[in-house]
This record gives C-alpha cells, sequence and structure tokens, in this order.
C-alpha cells in the first residue's frame, strides 16, 4: 500500500509506481469521482462514455435479419478459410 498527503493547495502526488503502473504522464488529465467514503482517479477518455443505444442507430442494416445459425456458419467458414 502506498500513502501520500495533502499539499495546502489540494494537491496529491501520487506514488511513481502507481503512475509507472497506469503508464500516467505528467499531464495526464483523470477524472475524480466521489464514492462516499473516498475518491476514484480515472484516466480521461478522448471521447465521451456511451452505450450501445447510442451508437446502434449508427449501424444501418438493410436486408432480412440473419439467424444465429447464419452468423455460427459465417464465422466457421472465416475460420476455415484463415487456417487452409
Amino acid at each position: 500500500m502506498h500513502t501520500t498527503k495533502l499539499s495546502s493547495k489540494g494537491q496529491v502526488i501520487i506514488p511513481k509506481p502507481l503512475r509507472s503502473a497506469h503508464h500516467w504522464e505528467a499531464g495526464q488529465e483523470l477524472v475524480v469521482i466521489d464514492m462516499g467514503d473516498g475518491i476514484l482517479l480515472k484516466p480521461k477518455t478522448p471521447f465521451p462514455e456511451s452505450n450501445i443505444s447510442d451508437v446502434a442507430s449508427c449501424l444501418k442494416y438493410k436486408g432480412k435479419a440473419k439467424t444465429l445459425e447464419d452468423m455460427d456458419d459465417a464465422i466457421k467458414k472465416g475460420i476455415e478459410a484463415k487456417y487452409k
């Protein structure tokens, strides 16, 4: 376990082993999440989080829906083609 102190300016130094383990360099933006009994620091992603309902509408497919059997067959054919 690593410990650190809060400075008079509200700054905290993240110990080097943790920065190295997470590949955090100087200037890394972090999201601070209040967990009630503490805080969670996560790297800021380069784009906003989304869920399937946000992005599924961009997947316009016109045609008959594929069955699970159709999908399994396509996967099988792809694997066979790759390893032959």
